[in-house]
């Protein structure tokens, strides 16, 4: 993908190197920089390319005014104050989730973003998966039909986190779908959840959400689990779709399945699920992309500040939840 500006990166660790390997692969030698306060990072970055310039404090980055966009996959704790500093310095920013720490700092940079009319955005990857944008896609043609509820798994063993609890750690990405595809946040949020590895870090969780026009859905998630799985249940009055991420093949399926009322009796429609094929892209490409695309056309992202605040509303309302436990 050409482009006229320069892009930088922003933390190096483990899902950060991930962005240097797709931003390179997307945007080249326009991947000009790459920071991280770790200087033995600078050995990944090198293999990916001798041309990124590695520094160890962004004000390279702040200076540089050929760098309009950064993505900030630094520790959640350093989200607030880098982008902040970037925005006040004019760069366009993709910072991965949870924007913040909290829903007030997260609308700080809202409107900083606003003011000065930069595209931020945040890391929901889960928004830019094209097996999820094709579930949108058919409750888009109600060929679902009225939607119900959602359910959703995220579960594996490892890795815990020592600064955040699985509420934290997975459920944002359950969140942010089930906030998009229904195009609401929830009325009601209730959240249970168990200790058992850590002192006042829960391990496991179960959220439940409450929407307009009775629709619920519920969330669980753990790392203390004896196998990994990721499953989203979608049950309209039509038909229910599943995606199942862990699968090699197959991963997304359309059941005609339901009840219809006869009689005043409802009666089970059943019949054979249908696999539904989608693009193969990896969802990190298309983020990275639609990020780019919104800075060139001064467009509103997906997964904007205000797509991030309303899911850290929720997580927060939930995690007051678990402190009442």
């Amino acid at each position: 993908m050409n482009i006229d500006f320069n892009i930088a990166v922003i933390g190096c660790g483990k899902w950060g190197m991930n962005h240097v390997k797709t931003a390179h692969k997307l945007f080249g030698d326009n991947l000009k920089y790459c920071c991280d306060n770790y200087i033995q990072s600078e050995t990944g970055v090198k293999k990916v390319s001798d041309k990124i310039i590695f520094i160890t404090a962004p004000e390279k980055i702040l200076n540089d005014e050929t760098v309009r966009a950064v993505i900030v996959a630094s520790p959640a704790e350093t989200h607030f104050q880098i982008t902040k500093q970037l925005l006040e310095n004019g760069k366009n920013v993709l910072v991965e989730k949870p924007i913040t720490l909290n829903s007030d700092e997260a609308k700080i940079l809202y409107d900083i973003a606003k003011k000065k009319n930069l595209v931020l955005m945040v890391g929901h990857l889960l928004l830019f998966h094209p097996a999820i944008l094709k579930i949108k896609e058919f409750l888009d043609e109600d060929r679902l039909g009225k939607l119900q509820y959602i359910y959703s798994n995220r579960l594996n063993l490892g890795t815990i986190r020592t600064e955040e609890n699985i509420l934290w750690s997975f459920a944002p990405h359950d969140i942010s779908v089930i906030q998009y595809f229904i195009g609401e946040v929830p009325q009601e949020v209730k959240a249970t959840g168990a200790i058992f590895v850590q002192h006042e870090i829960q391990d496991t969780t179960l959220t439940y959400l409450k929407f307009a026009n009775n629709i619920h859905a519920h969330i669980y998630v753990s790392w203390l689990h004896p196998f990994k799985e990721q499953r989203l249940v979608v049950i309209g009055d039509k038909s229910m779709m599943v995606f199942e991420d862990t699968l090699s093949e197959n991963k997304l399926k359309f059941y005609r399945k339901g009840f219809e009322m006869v009689n005043g009796v409802p009666v089970k429609m059943d019949s054979e699920f249908e696999n539904i094929e989608f693009d193969k892209t990896s969802p990190l490409e298309l983020e990275q992309i639609h990020f780019v695309e919104c800075i060139i056309n001064g467009s509103t992202p997906r997964a904007d500040g205000k797509n991030a605040i309303e899911v850290l509303e929720t997580l927060e309302r939930a995690q007051h939840e678990l402190g009442k436990l």
